[in-house]
């Protein structure tokens, strides 16, 4: 049978969402694992199920094989930055309350020091996920590449990715692709549920597709 991608609903949410939480566990843990609140995977159910913002369900596709989901990805340009901005702050304050929602705002503005958000004119490539027995299979570059279609769709110049430093498997991937190294970001983020790794972003020319004959 063949991979099938299509826009993600909310009925994915149980197979989607530990396969975001799974493109960036430090991070997410940095910035949502809250002890007595919410854990980082509760937190991207409800964000996914919102369905607005970066981490929406409207934001995302999933790869489908025999009707399972078994990889998500996401991409957005950088125009999307202050909507995704407020989607976020509104579902972080409904999620933690006014007490401990601000805690969770400033980690994420935190962590955008080491991930930042895209360029106007960029395609942002991010939540990637793959269930781990089917990667080195093609899936990745498949999933990438239906992304990445998207954004010449948009005649955008550009697409970027960040990729954490201990992570040598994806950037090859990545750069199998035709992405390179544009810059690496130092961390020093750490608190008592995880520490976020060095990440470097990665970047690759969006030329139009030839028009076939």
């Amino acid at each position: 049978m063949s991979i099938l991608f299509r826009t993600a609903t909310p009925a994915d949410a149980d197979a989607a969402v530990p396969l975001i939480y799974s493109s960036g566990p430090a991070a997410f843990d940095f910035v949502f694992t809250v002890p007595g609140k919410l854990s980082a995977l509760q937190f991207l159910r409800r964000a996914f199920l919102h369905g607005r913002g970066e981490l929406g369900y409207r934001n995302h596709i999933v790869a489908t094989l025999d009707q399972r989901v078994v990889a998500v990805g996401a991409a957005w340009c950088g125009d999307s930055t202050l909507a995704f901005a407020l989607a976020a702050a509104q579902q972080i304050l409904g999620g933690y309350g006014a007490v401990a929602g601000p805690g969770v705002i400033a980690r994420g503005l935190r962590v955008e020091s080491i991930i930042q958000p895209p360029a106007k004119d960029c395609w942002y490539i991010a939540h990637l996920g793959v269930l781990p027995e089917r990667r080195g299979r093609g899936l990745g570059n498949a999933l990438i590449a239906s992304l990445l279609e998207q954004g010449r769709a948009r005649r955008l110049p550009k697409a970027t990715l960040d990729v954490a430093v201990g992570n040598p498997r994806a950037q090859a991937l990545y750069e199998r692709l035709g992405f390179v190294v544009a810059a690496e970001r130092v961390s020093t983020l750490r608190n008592a549920q995880a520490t976020v790794a060095n990440h470097r972003r990665m970047e690759l020319p969006l030329a139009p597709r030839p028009l076939s004959r």
